[in-house]
């Protein structure tokens, strides 16, 4: 789900960049800054799934076994760091320009450009190939897998641009023009739409001729054998999905500030929980040998997301302060 929300920002980075719409310019970093925190708390969930930090030197190539290119989670490794060092460097350098009181060279900072925007549809790509490849897991080894990740990544990721530069616009003496919500909006009422059709596609799949492996479809959205966990959960996202989904659609009411954040606010937590509790956990459910064992989220597990949420948040907020205050023109370099 973070790497969807880490992969959003190409929304703002190709128009503005190599499209050379200005509309988003005033956007782009912000969106920057947010990969770069989502990056910063996928890395972190990758070194919890390990077992924690102790472990990651077995990842260190001549230290560890990297197991590249035949693990999946190697390449996950890779396109992560590879797509934050991308994040922080162009950002940076910009800023560090606008510091001085330059402009910056577009020739040094458009390769990188370029390439991020391909690097971000890796990144989700590489991260739903992990579960795709998986024959053991049917509810997981899908085809249509990726391209909805893809799909959900552009609705929910623009959707918490477009919160995060309503709550800056508020605050702060940093405009953000109504143009480039509009076109933040558009761009999200699209990928919902797609990853509504997208979801249609996979319920037809597994319901209308049913085999042994759409169990965990089954278990997800009715429930088997008397155990239906998650049944409330996907049945909440999927309502909140529509709900979200046709105010956007709605050309009066997502023009109308309320309704639009409050569509994203809705659309974003919808999608959190179709991407946690509605993917992840039944592809566990049933096990191989046929037995139902139900997931339930332990204090340690809340605890240890919500610390990483935090830091995501921290690391944002400093990103943001910094950011905000070179372009405003209240941090610059003082010379001799």
């Amino acid at each position: 789900f973070l790497v969807g929300v880490a992969a959003a920002s190409v929304m703002l980075v190709l128009p503005t960049y190599i499209l050379q719409d200005f509309d988003f310019s005033r956007a782009v970093l912000i969106g920057e800054g947010m990969a770069v925190a989502a990056l910063v708390m996928c890395l972190a969930f990758v070194t919890v799934d390990l077992g924690g930090p102790a472990r990651i030197w077995h990842l260190i190539p001549g230290i560890g076994v990297f197991n590249w290119p035949s693990s999946m989670l190697s390449w996950d490794v890779i396109v992560l760091n590879g797509y934050l060092f991308i994040n922080l460097t162009i950002p940076f350098y910009i800023l560090y320009h606008h510091y001085q009181g330059k402009e910056p060279n577009k020739k040094v900072y458009l390769p990188g450009v370029i390439i991020s925007v391909f690097w971000a549809v890796s990144i989700h790509l590489v991260t739903a190939f992990l579960y795709a490849g998986l024959p053991s897991r049917p509810f997981w080894n899908n085809a249509l897998l990726g391209p909805r990740f893809l799909a959900s990544a552009f609705a929910a990721g623009p959707a918490l641009i477009i919160i995060v530069l309503a709550v800056i616009r508020r605050f702060t003496d940093y405009e953000i023009n109504d143009v480039t919500f509009r076109k933040l909006a558009m761009v999200t009422t699209v990928a919902a739409q797609i990853n509504l059709v997208m979801l249609g596609s996979e319920l037809f799949k597994e319901f209308y001729a049913p085999t042994h492996h759409s169990l965990s479809a089954v278990y997800l959205f009715f429930g088997l054998d008397g155990h239906n966990a998650l049944v409330p959960w996907i049945w909440t996202a999927i309502i909140m999905n529509l709900l979200a989904t046709g105010v956007l659609t709605i050309h009066k009411l997502r023009n109308s500030p309320v309704f639009l954040f409050g569509a994203c606010a809705v659309l974003f937590v919808a999608i959190w929980i179709e991407k946690g509790m509605g993917l992840i956990i039944p592809g566990f459910i049933p096990g191989p040998w046929g037995k139902i064992a139900e997931y339930t989220p332990t204090w340690v597990e809340i605890s240890v997301t919500a610390g990483i949420w935090a830091m995501g948040i921290f690391v944002f907020t400093l990103l943001v302060k910094v950011a905000v205050s070179i372009e405003l023109g209240r941090m610059r370099y003082r010379g001799e």
